[in-house]
């Protein structure tokens, strides 16, 4: 395998893996932070270290009117509105359930994609890996999805609405431009905890805030590990390969949430979390069949050279 290809799997592992921890931890924080205010501050400090990261790599800040229009708008509908929706949500629904509706998302970059770039195809083994990984998840979280739909319902929106906008923004991204992957997160996430924290002290609950240590714990590392490893590698993936193989990386999540209590909790793992794994591994399979068949000719190709 190419170092590059090497990159990529690294990559895809590491967001996956990472993103799997974020919707624990996310609840971890809203214990003792009301949710605007957890988002806000996350994202100010997740910028704190994008800009020392500016500044001693020297990376270019564009500031053209075209990159602050893409800044404005990532700002709005990758940060702002798509994670308000989710911390409020997982107030009120746990957040394997949360993890699970957010898997959504792929059928949404497909969506955006054949409306967006008609001539681009996405093919039905994209559309089978993706259908089989969703049915995957379903299978996993089956018997321990029971809440009140009544007391649930707006949590429930919220979170598809926000795997809906992010669908949205990762189709528009993909076809932005050329823009560092860092550099494209640092003027977004600064606009978002300027603009949330002092909205949260305005409207928000603030007899809540309490600096604990969970609440230490959970900004530190969404908006280190969560947020600058896990977003710069996002956006640089997300100029490599195709956008509905990316957002694949949804399906996995709960699998690493199912593992990591397994692992950490000691709590069970059943018949159902190993059918509903394996089914999302194949999704993923299928997903990739073209460009894993393709890889196979040319490393055939070169071995009869």
């Amino acid at each position: 395998m190419s170092g590059e290809k090497t990159k990529i799997v690294i990559g895809y592992i590491l967001i996956s893996s990472i993103w799997g921890s974020t919707w624990v931890v996310i609840k971890i924080g809203l214990d003792t932070l009301p949710p605007m205010f957890a988002v806000g501050l996350r994202f100010f400090i997740a910028s704190l270290v994008l800009w020392a990261i500016i500044k001693i790599k020297n990376i270019e800040l564009l500031t053209d009117s075209k990159s602050f229009k893409l800044y404005l708008f990532m700002s709005v509908f990758s940060y702002i509105v798509p994670f308000t929706l989710v911390y409020w949500a997982e107030q009120f629904i746990p957040s394997g359930l949360t993890s699970v509706l957010f898997a959504i998302f792929p059928f949404w970059v497909i969506i955006f994609s054949r409306f967006a770039f008609p001539n681009e195809k996405i093919g039905m083994y994209k559309f089978s890996g993706v259908l089989l990984g969703f049915i995957g998840i379903a299978v996993i979280f089956k018997d321990s999805l029971s809440f009140d739909f009544s007391s649930a319902t707006l949590a429930i929106l919220a979170v598809v609405a926000s795997a809906i906008m992010q669908g949205g923004v990762a189709v528009v991204i993909k076809h932005g431009g050329k823009i560092n992957p860092v550099s494209i997160n640092f003027i977004p996430l600064l606009i978002t905890g300027i603009l949330l924290i002092p909205v949260s002290l305005m409207f928000e609950d603030t007899s809540r805030l309490k600096i604990s240590y969970d609440a230490v714990f959970s900004i530190l590392y969404l908006s280190t590990v969560g947020t600058v490893v896990v977003f710069s590698i996002y956006y640089w993936l997300m100029k490599k390969i195709n956008v509905v193989i990316l957002s694949l990386s949804s399906f996995i999540t709960p699998i690493i949430a199912i593992l990591l209590g397994w692992f950490f909790l000691n709590e069970k793992l059943n018949v159902n979390h190993i059918i509903g794994s394996s089914l999302v591994l194949i999704g993923i399979l299928f997903a990739n069949f073209k460009g894993l068949l393709n890889y196979y000719k040319e490393v055939n190709r070169i071995r009869n050279v």
